[in-house]
Parts: structure tokens; C-alpha cells; sequence
């Protein structure tokens, strides 16, 4: 009789142990069937980002006279954002927002009017730097993705986080530091370990997209064979710690000014 219910057990645990990997496998694919096309998407985005750039770049060092147009294309752009882009002027903040209380949602038309505005930027010499616009690249075309397939919160969430990853590590070509960025969106120095593996797939994906489509990044040589002054490594130190103490009270200074409290660190 106890060698019968020991089979039984030994049966039903081996039943609920393949339950489980059916079950992990199953969110495994569901997640790549969401995460590479998404990812691939925003990779192509900021492919065609990157290009216009470019060209927008060579335009304005062949035409000089159209650093002069610049306060027209300022005003074309703030009218565009002013006559359909109100519900994104939050930018950064928006996308942030909704990873830590999903609401709204990103509108999908953030992607296409923070494109034509740097890119018009750039055009007239205006300073509008690329992470920027790789957030909200990424931040958008998820957002569309998890309204889409009807995600549920948790997800939409986790969706947002892989956005970001993907337009970050495709506009600057460093995969890692991107899905290291989405993770610590939530709260700085803390991982969202449930979000670590799709971040670093999305971001995988959209570099390796931007760079099939040709558009290639800057390289840097750095040369190794040059000592290391102690006293310059002690400057890079102490910057930091200052630059670092300049952002917490620019963060705060906005929160505060903006009527919004920061969202406290979870523990």
C-alpha cells in the first residue's frame, strides 16, 4: 500500500513538474513572438533616425545660412506638438510614468513627431541630443505593441521597459547599457530582475536590426599604452560625485516646480 501512494506521488509530482516547464516554455515563446518583432520595429525606426541625421547633418555644414531659419523650424515644431502632440508632451516623463502606473498609455503618434522634431532640429543646428529620442522611440512603438495584443499591466509594463531597451541600444549601439538602462527605470540602482532577460533580448534584436540596415556608429580608439595619473583619476572621481549631485537636484527642482512628488525607491 505504501509502495501504491509512493507511485501516485512520485506520479503526480512528475505531472505538475512537466505542467510547469510547459507552462515556462509557452511565456518563453509568447515573449519572443512579442519581443523580436517589436524590438526589430523600433531597430528600423532608429535606423531611418539615424540616417535623416546624417543627412540633415550634410545639408546644414553644405548651407550655412540655415542656422538662421532655426527659430522658424522651432516654431513649426512647437505648433505641430501644440495642434496634435499635447497628449505627449510629457516626453521621458510620460513613458516613465506609465512603466511605474500604467494608465493611458503611450500614444503611438510620440514616435512619429519626436522624429520629425530632432530631426528639424538638427537641420537648422538647433542642440537635441539622440537618448531622448531613442526613449521615446522605443517607449511608443511598445506601447502601440502592448495596446495591440491587450496586454495586461504587469506586462505592458515589462513591454515599456523593452521598448526603451531597443531604442537605446539601437541609437547608440550599446545593447548592454541599454537594457541596463531600461531596468533601472523604475528605481536607480535597483533591477527589475523580471524584466532582465526581455530588456537584453530587445535590446540584442534592435542593435543588431539598426546595424543590418548599414548604419554603422562612431568608434573610438582609445589607447591603452597611456599611464594612469592618480591624481586624474581622483578628478574623474570627485566630478562625478559632483554631476551626480547636480542631477539629484535637477530631478528634485523638477518634481518639485512641476507639482509632483519623486516616486519613492521600493525596498
Amino acid at each position: 500500500m505504501r509502495a501504491t501512494f509512493r507511485n501516485l506521488y512520485d506520479q503526480f509530482n512528475m505531472a505538475a513538474f512537466i505542467r510547469d516547464r510547459r507552462t515556462h516554455a509557452m511565456s518563453v515563446l509568447r515573449w519572443a513572438l512579442i519581443l523580436v518583432p517589436m524590438a526589430a520595429t523600433v531597430g528600423t525606426l532608429c535606423a531611418a533616425f539615424l540616417w535623416s541625421l546624417d543627412a540633415v547633418t550634410r545639408i546644414r555644414f553644405a548651407f550655412p545660412w540655415l542656422l538662421y531659419l532655426l527659430p522658424i523650424g522651432g516654431f513649426v515644431v512647437g505648433l505641430l506638438y501644440h495642434l496634435t502632440g499635447r497628449s505627449v508632451e510629457g516626453g521621458n516623463n510620460l513613458i516613465v510614468e506609465q512603466i511605474h502606473e500604467p494608465g493611458g498609455g503611450v500614444p503611438l503618434r510620440m514616435a512619429p513627431l519626436i522624429f520629425f522634431g530632432t530631426v528639424v532640429t538638427h537641420l537648422f543646428g538647433g542642440s537635441a541630443g539622440r537618448e531622448g529620442t531613442a526613449v521615446q522611440l522605443g517607449g511608443s512603438l511598445s506601447g502601440g505593441f502592448g495596446r495591440a495584443l491587450k496586454l495586461d499591466t504587469q506586462a505592458t509594463r515589462i513591454l515599456l521597459m523593452t521598448g526603451i531597451a531597443a531604442g537605446f541600444g539601437a541609437v547608440f549601439g550599446t545593447p548592454i547599457a541599454g537594457a541596463v538602462f531600461a531596468l533601472e527605470v523604475l528605481a536607480i540602482g535597483r533591477v527589475e530582475y523580471r524584466a532582465l532577460v526581455p530588456c537584453l533580448v530587445a535590446a540584442l534584436v534592435g542593435d543588431w536590426t539598426c546595424l543590418a540596415w548599414g548604419i554603422h556608429h562612431g568608434i573610438y580608439h582609445v589607447d591603452a599604452t597611456v599611464p594612469v595619473d592618480a591624481l586624474i583619476v581622483i578628478k574623474v572621481g570627485v566630478a562625478g560625485v559632483v554631476f551626480g549631485l547636480v542631477g539629484l537636484a535637477f530631478a528634485e527642482a523638477n518634481h518639485a516646480l512641476g507639482g509632483c512628488q519623486p516616486t519613492p525607491r521600493r525596498d
